[in-house]
């Protein structure tokens, strides 16, 4: 069994890196240089990494196989497998995977409030993706203390979350929705304003 530890996105500069959506808790471990990758789709890979770095908080890689942009376009949407004996025992015991959790339902006490849509893999803290029972995107936390449990078997992660969190992410969400036009109301604004001056 092979098990998804990477989603190659966009070309980086002219160089061939690509940025990657990282799906691994252990990413200091798993990007090093010489480690090879089975591939999805097969023809993109295997790949090899030349070299791993952070911008911001996105992972770009470097592959030996790949020197180029127009080279780097074509791995778009391709995904990065190891093998499972590859993995350490800690990896077993701890952390999971996206594609394990994606579909749980969420739980708060015996309330599904509900279903894990992602998750967002950070050098600092995960966040679990939650699409509410009202569509609503919210973000939680992928801490022991947020989420004490996830029972794979019985398709479930239980939360118990801060007062105010669910209400706060989802205010936020809508904050930033709402905020997008006046801000292009303001640049037009000041453009106008810089054509007056002139």
């Amino acid at each position: 069994m092979q098990l998804q530890v990477a989603r190659i996105g966009k070309p980086h500069g002219i160089r061939g890196e690509v940025t990657v959506q990282v799906l691994t808790d252990a990413p200091g471990d798993r990007f090093v240089p010489g480690t090879r990758f089975v591939v999805e789709p097969a023809s993109a890979g295997p790949l090899t990494i030349l070299g791993a770095r952070w911008n911001k908080d996105i992972l770009l890689l470097a592959f030996e196989e790949i020197e180029t942009r127009n080279e780097a376009e074509t791995l778009r949407g391709a995904k990065l497998f190891i093998e499972t004996e590859e993995l350490d025992e800690d990896d077993d015991d701890e952390g999971w995977y996206e594609h394990e959790l994606v579909g749980l339902d969420v739980r708060v006490g015996g309330k599904v409030v509900g279903k894990v849509s992602g998750l967002n893999t950070l050098p600092v803290q995960d966040l679990l993706v939650v699409t509410s029972t009202d569509g609503k995107e919210i973000l939680i936390p992928f801490v022991e203390q947020i989420v004490p449990e996830v029972n794979v078997a019985e398709k479930f992660v239980l939360v118990t979350p801060p007062p105010g969190l669910f209400e706060v992410n989802a205010e936020e969400a809508g904050e930033e929705a709402a905020a997008t036009p006046d801000a292009e109301e303001a640049a037009a604004t000041s453009d106008d304003e810089a054509g007056d001056n002139a």
